[in-house]
């Protein structure tokens, strides 16, 4: 597999990642730490039930479940027990690190010699290229294989996307962006905003427990620790999307996110291709992050002024 198109297709399983976190901290201005759990649960789920032969579809939907109800649980503690927002996340993600011990079993399950969606994918790819060869992108070597698990899945992050900025311009959808914008005037319109809010976390962590899922699936294992600086991935994501789309709907907005997690990961990529020591990811991730975040400052504050100013 190339690095170039393992980069691309992590950066597109991660952009639901990014969408949950651009709901989270986003829409309800919610510091919602529960990421590091969620995706990891998502994962131990889908591979637990893979593990069982059970089809890989079923297995994804409930990572998905999973991941909702963990989003579900930090949003029922702050709305309803009044948990401050930040300390509701770090205790959903501190337990949820033994359920998923327990969900797995041990702290590492293997699904290389399992039937994932992706083996799916790799037996189109023999049905409609019997003898799949490699083609050269831009200097990389990718597998046929790898550019049509690459098309596959733009096609559904494509489609949850765009089902993602429906829902958020529907009527219900709408309501949700008002609750994170001022629930002061919803709630005087009737809304109920408590629900809102766990709804709505429910909603950004069900996607990144489906992240999870898919991750699982592709890299051929679950793992306890695979959850650890997820959250900093997405915040990037959606920050570096940001600046690329420099628009403030929320389609575009949505589509930043997916632009983000993909740019972000290819950073990531060719620093390790220039001969960075891998074990410096981490220390990667916060420098682009902390990029991210000083840029737009630096570029307003040395932004040149006109020398004429018209206030006519």
């Amino acid at each position: 597999m190339s690095l170039l198109a393992g980069s691309v297709i992590i950066g597109l399983i991660l952009s639901l990642l990014a969408m949950g976190v651009f709901i989270s901290f986003r829409i309800f201005n919610f510091p919602d730490i529960t990421v590091e759990g969620s995706i990891t649960f998502g994962a131990a789920i889908t591979a637990a039930i893979i593990q069982l032969d059970i089809h890989p579809l079923t297995a994804t939907l409930l990572g998905f479940l999973g991941g909702f109800l963990a989003g579900m649980t930090t949003g029922i503690l702050h709305a309803k027990f009044k948990i401050n927002s930040l300390l509701a996340g770090i205790l959903v993600m501190t337990a949820l690190y033994s359920v998923n011990l327990h969900v797995m079993g041990k702290s590492n399950i293997p699904l290389l010699t399992r039937t994932t969606l992706f083996t799916y994918v790799e037996k189109l790819t023999l049905w409609c290229f019997p003898d799949p060869a490699s083609v050269s992108v831009a200097g990389w070597n990718v597998q046929i294989r790898d550019l049509m698990v690459l098309v596959v899945l733009l096609i559904a992050i494509m489609l949850a996307g765009s089902l993602l900025r429906w829902f958020f311009r529907s009527h219900f959808g709408t309501a949700m962006r008002a609750t994170g914008n001022n629930q002061n005037m919803i709630r005087a319109l009737g809304v109920n905003t408590d629900w809102m809010i766990i709804l709505g976390l429910g909603l950004a962590n069900g996607m990144i427990g489906l992240s999870g899922s898919l991750l699982a699936q592709y890299q051929g294992f679950a793992d306890a620790q695979m959850g650890i600086g997820m959250l900093v991935w997405g915040l990037a994501s959606v920050i570096i999307g940001e600046a690329l789309i420099n628009s403030r709907s929320v389609g575009m907005l949505i589509t930043g996110a997916i632009m983000g997690s993909v740019f972000f990961r290819i950073l990531v990529a060719i620093a390790l291709r220039l001969g960075m020591n891998p074990n410096d990811l981490k220390l990667i991730t916060a420098l682009f992050v902390l990029i991210a975040l000083v840029l737009p400052t630096v570029v307003k504050k040395f932004k040149i002024k006109p020398l004429v100013n018209d206030n006519r």
